[in-house]
């Protein structure tokens, strides 16, 4: 690694732990507030790599190296802070990062659907309202496939007297054919959106009950 990238890096964890500092720091006053309001911390002492005990008023980044205890005034133990490990947490971090989606993915779930019985009314109601859909498809396109029966038998008719088909009986069937196909589509693309909804409120519902 060069001198530059070694110097970057460097910069970079050092704001890192800076961060993190204010972040335990803040934790540490928010917690103590709540825990215990007479008890606030005064000194923060940590014992380095000698077991040299070091004091003083505020958290520095040799107290979240080594780890340190929040003492009140009269030097009593209220809090303490394992060691923090800089590498450790940024390989922690991507899986830091999963688990924060999921845990807002589950608060979103429970926010739509509260709970796995409205989803399951809900996937009920969604997936009702697609079978209608594809009733009134399937009803039009067998209208559709009758109409085409008597348009080819009216050519067929023209055939048999030894005439030809009208040009607007050939427009009929050619609109009629591209219509059935459209049709077709239609259904096909409902049902995969019944499949894939059906798939989606099945993995919806699984989770909100997991939380349950």
């Amino acid at each position: 690694m060069s001198q530059f990238a070694e110097k970057l890096a460097c910069i970079d964890k050092n704001k890192y732990l800076r961060g993190v500092l204010l972040f335990i720091t803040l934790t540490l006053q928010t917690t103590l507030s709540y825990a215990d309001a007479q008890k606030k911390a005064k000194w923060y002492r940590y014992y380095d790599s000698k077991g040299v005990a070091n004091i003083s008023t505020n958290v520095t980044p040799n107290h979240i190296r080594f780890g340190y205890e929040a003492l009140d005034q009269n030097m009593q133990v209220i809090q303490r802070a394992r060691p923090y490990n800089v590498e450790a947490d940024i390989r922690q971090a991507p899986q830091r990062a999963i688990q924060a989606q999921r845990k807002a993915e589950d608060s979103k779930l429970k926010r739509a659907y509260n709970n796995s019985h409205t989803a399951t009314q809900k996937k009920q109601e969604a997936l009702t309202q697609i079978k209608k859909q594809l009733v009134f498809q399937q009803d039009q396109l067998k209208q559709l496939q009758a109409d085409r029966v008597m348009f080819v038998r009216q050519e067929r008719e023209f055939a048999r007297k030894g005439k030809t088909a009208p040009e607007h009986l050939k427009l009929t069937l050619q609109t009629n054919q591209n219509n059935i196909t459209k049709q077709k589509e239609n259904i096909q693309s409902l049902q995969s959106r019944y499949r894939n909804l059906e798939a989606e409120y099945d993995r919806i519902i699984s989770r909100l009950k997991a939380l349950e």
